[in-house]
C-alpha cells in the first residue's frame, strides 16, 4: 500500500475506528491498543519519567556497539537509541545534528518514555509490548508528530536470566525505513546480548551453561538455578508451582547458599521444607556442575501435596497458646513442639534470631507441663554465679528450663552447661534455642546430642501470610486494647517487606508505631520508614539514617521526587538511585 493510501486508512481509523484498507496486523493491533489507552493523536508534551541509569549493565554492554553503529551510519540521518524495559530512553547516538534536534522536539530523548502507554504505536513501545522486532514507518505511527519518521525496534533479552532488558531502536526519516534498518538493528541487539553475557562474568556464564545442560539432561525435572543476582527456573517448575511457593523455594535456596538454612555441604545433600501452600518439597543440589559459591543448581521434587497424609493432623492443631499464625510451616513447627513436650523429649528450637524460637518453646512447655518455666540467656550464665543459679534450678523436681541462644555462649560455658545437663537428663525438661547456621563444633558434639529432637522455627518471610494474625495480636498486647488497627493498604505494605529481623523486628516496628499513635487506623504513610522499603538485608546505621531522611522528605513533598531532591540538595538521578537502592515505595 502506498504512503498516501496508508495515511487515509490511518485518518479513517482515528476518526471512525474503522479499518478500510490493508494494514499489517502488528500495526492494526497496536492502533487498537493505543485508542483504548486514549493516547493523544496530536502533539502534546511527554512527561519526563526519570534520569537514566547510565551505570547499568545494559548501558555498559550497549555503549561501544551503539557508538560503532552510529559511526558506520555517519552519512545517514539515523539515530541509534537504547531504552529500558519500560520504554525509557537511556542513551542515544546520532551523527546528524538536524535529526537530533527533531528527535528532541518529539521528546525521543533520554529520560522520556516511548512505551505505547505514552506514545501509542511506535518502534520502541510496540516492540516492548509484543516482545518482537517491529518496523513502524511513517503513517503507521499513531501520533501525528511521528509520521515523518521510520523506526526499527528490536527487543534485548538478558541471555543469563531470560528477562526482557530493554530495546534497541534505529530511527530516521521516513525515506530510510525498510529491511536494511531492521537488519542492522537486529544484528546490533544480538551483539549487545552477547556482551551482557560477557559482562556478567565467567561464573554467570557457567551457571547459564549448567542450567541449560541440566534442562536438556532432565526434561522431566523441575530445575532452579540461583546466583548472586540471577534466578532461572524451567517451564515445568513455573507451571507446576504457584508464585508464593516459588518465592519460598527461592528463599530456602538462597539461605542454603548463605549458610543461613540447613547447610548443603555435599553435592548430594537436600533439604525438605513445607511451603506456604502446605505442600512439602525437597530441594536437592545437583551434582557435577562445578559451580563456585555463591551459585548452585537445584532439582525440586514435591514430596507431599499437602492434601492428606502425615502433615494433616499437624496442620489442624493451630498455633500454640498466646502465639498467632495459620501458615502450614508455622503450624507444623507448633505441632512438632507439642508432640515433643507431650512425650517429655528435650527439644532444640533452631532458626534465625527473632523468629520466635524461645516464645514457641515457652508456649509449648506451659501448655504441656505444670509449673513455672525458667528462662536463661547468655548474660544470665556469665561467670560462676550464673551457672550456680542454673544448677539450683535443675535441682528442683520436675524443672522446666529454657536456655536461649546457646551459640552465643563461650566454649567454657558450653562445656559447663553440658556437664550440668548430663547430670539431670531424667529429672525434668530442657529446651534450647540455637541458630540454624551455627558451626560451633562444641554445640554439635556436647550439647545437641542431649536433645531428642530439633524443631526448625520458620523465618517470618517464609510465613508472611501470618502477619494478618500476628499484627493485631501484637497491637492488642502493646496497647492493651482493640483501639488501634492497620488499614488494608498498610498490611499489604508490611507483607512486601522482607523482615530480616523476623518477629522480633516486627514487634519493635509496632512498638515505635504505638508510641506515635494509640488508636484509630494506621495508613501506609503512618508506618515507620523501614516498612516503606522492599529491602531484605540489614542496613548499616548510616544507610538507615539516609533512607529515613529520604522517606521523610518524600512524604513532606507529596512524593514529588524533584522537590524532594531539591530539599535534600541532591540531583534527581541520585534520588532515583537511592529510591531503587533502598526499595522505597513511592
Amino acid at each position: 500500500m502506498s504512503q498516501p493510501d496508508l495515511s487515509t486508512v490511518r485518518e479513517r481509523f482515528l476518526c471512525d475506528h474503522e479499518l478500510i484498507g490493508d494494514v499489517r496486523e502488528s500495526i492494526s493491533l497496536s492502533w487498537r491498543r493505543s485508542k483504548a489507552l486514549d493516547i493523544a493523536v496530536e502533539r502534546y508534551e511527554l512527561p519526563f519519567v526519570r534520569e537514566p541509569d547510565l551505570d547499568s549493565p545494559l548501558v555498559e554492554a550497549a555503549r561501544p556497539i551503539m557508538r560503532r553503529l552510529a559511526d558506520g551510519l555517519a552519512d545517514d540521518p539515523i539515530s541509534v537509541i537504547l531504552t529500558s524495559d519500560d520504554g525509557v530512553v537511556l542513551s542515544r547516538a546520532t551523527a546528524t545534528n538536524t535529526l537530533t534536534n527533531d528527535l528532541d522536539q518529539v521528546n525521543l530523548a533520554p529520560g522520556f518514555s516511548y512505551s505505547e502507554e505514552y506514545v501509542g504505536t511506535n518502534g520502541i513501545g510496540t516492540t516492548l509490548e509484543t516482545r518482537k522486532p517491529t518496523l513502524v514507518v511513517g503513517a503507521e505511527h499513531y501520533r501525528q508528530s511521528l509520521v515523518n519518521l521510520a523506526c526499527a525496534g528490536v527487543p534485548i533479552f538478558n541471555p543469563v536470566t531470560g528477562t526482557l532488558a530493554g530495546a534497541l531502536d534505529l530511527t530516521g526519516w521516513v525515506e530510510q525505513g525498510g529491511g536494511l534498518m531492521m537488519t542492522l538493528a537486529m544484528s546490533a541487539a544480538k551483539q549487545i546480548e552477547d556482551r551482557l553475557v560477557e559482562l556478567s562474568g565467567v561464573n554467570h556464564a557457567a551457571l547459564l551453561n549448567a542450567y541449560l545442560a541440566s534442562c536438556r539432561r532432565h526434561p522431566g525435572r523441575m530445575i532452579l538455578a540461583i546466583g548472586d543476582d540471577i534466578v532461572m527456573t524451567n517451564e515445568l517448575m513455573r507451571r507446576s508451582i504457584d508464585s508464593i511457593d516459588q518465592a519460598a523455594l527461592l528463599e530456602h535456596a538462597a539461605d542454603s547458599l548463605r549458610g543461613a538454612s540447613r547447610s548443603l555441604p555435599g553435592a548430594s545433600q537436600s533439604i525438605v521444607e513445607v511451603m506456604p501452600s502446605g505442600r512439602t518439597m525437597r530441594l536437592s543440589r545437583l551434582e557435577g556442575n562445578h559451580l563456585d559459591h555463591p551459585m548452585a543448581l537445584f532439582s525440586v521434587h514435591v514430596v507431599d501435596d499437602g492434601s492428606a497424609g502425615v502433615s494433616a493432623p499437624a496442620l489442624e492443631s493451630g498455633a500454640l497458646p498466646g502465639l498467632a499464625g495459620r501458615s502450614s510451616s508455622w503450624r507444623l513447627a507448633c505441632a512438632e513442639l507439642r508432640r515433643s513436650l507431650q512425650s517429655g523429649e528435650w527439644v532444640a528450637a533452631a532458626g534465625e534470631n527473632g523468629s520466635g524460637r524461645c516464645a514457641a518453646l515457652k508456649a509449648a512447655a506451659e501448655q504441656r507441663r505444670s509449673g513455672y518455666v525458667r528462662t536463661f540467656g547468655p548474660m544470665d550464665l556469665q561467670g560462676e554465679a550464673g551457672l550456680s543459679e542454673l544448677e539450683a534450678e535443675l535441682d528442683r523436681d520436675g524443672f522446666s528450663v529454657i536456655v536461649r541462644e546457646i551459640d552465643a555462649l563461650t566454649p567454657a560455658t558450653l562445656e559447663a552447661l553440658s556437664v550440668l545437663l548430663s547430670d539431670h537428663i531424667d529429672d525434668g525438661w530442657v529446651g534450647v534455642t540455637v541458630s540454624n547456621n551455627s558451626v560451633d563444633t562444641t554445640i554439635d558434639a556436647m550439647i545437641l546430642p542431649l536433645f531428642a529432637r530439633t524443631v526448625t522455627i520458620p523465618a517470618l518471610r517464609f510465613r508472611i501470610e501470618d502477619l494478618a494474625e500476628i499484627v493485631p495480636l501484637m497491637l492488642r498486647q502493646l496497647t492493651r486494647s482493640d483501639d488501634l488497627h492497620l488499614s488494608a493498604a498498610a498490611m499489604r505494605q508490611l507483607s512486601k517487606y522482607g523482615w530480616p529481623g523476623n518477629v522480633g523486628q516486627l514487634r519493635r516496628v509496632l512498638t515505635s508505631l504505638v508510641q506515635r499513635q494509640r488508636s484509630g487506623v494506621v495508613e501506609v504513610e503512618g508506618l515507620p520508614a523501614v516498612c516503606r522499603t522492599f529491602g531484605r538485608h540489614t542496613l548499616s546505621q548510616i544507610e538507615a539514617l539516609e533512607r529515613d531522611a529520604i522517606v521523610r522528605v518524600l512524604t513532606e513533598n507529596d512524593f514529588n521526587k524533584k522537590a524532594a531532591a531539591d530539599a535534600l540538595g541532591i540531583s534527581r538521578a541520585t534520588i532515583y538511585r537511592k529510591i531503587k537502592q533502598f526499595g522505597i515505595v513511592t
